[in-house]
């Protein structure tokens, strides 16, 4: 059975990588025409963004690199930034 989750339920979620590393925290929804386009996940203290990314506040990780969202929110390892330039917003 399929279970609906409200994008309001999202925000703060726990994300990582389908490897197990903590990736970081839902920030918002990205929509376009009542489907989410993406996903903002901010660089928190001890995640792997906040490593990879230095001073930037997070990436925005597209919604086909999503594999789960429940309790926590799972992404697919190849969302996952090589480089300190690659997907960040610095916002």
């Amino acid at each position: 059975m399929l279970k609906m989750k409200k994008i309001s339920q999202t925000y703060d979620l726990k994300v990582f990588t389908d490897s197990g590393e903590y990736f970081g925290d839902v920030e918002d929804s990205i929509m376009t025409a009542n489907k989410v386009f993406g996903w903002k996940i901010r660089s928190t203290k001890n995640s792997f963004l906040s490593r990879v990314l230095g001073s930037a506040k997070g990436v925005i990780v597209p919604h086909q690199l999503v594999k789960a969202v429940g309790d926590i929110l799972i992404i697919s390892k190849t969302a996952v930034p090589s480089g300190s330039s690659d997907g960040a917003t610095g916002e």
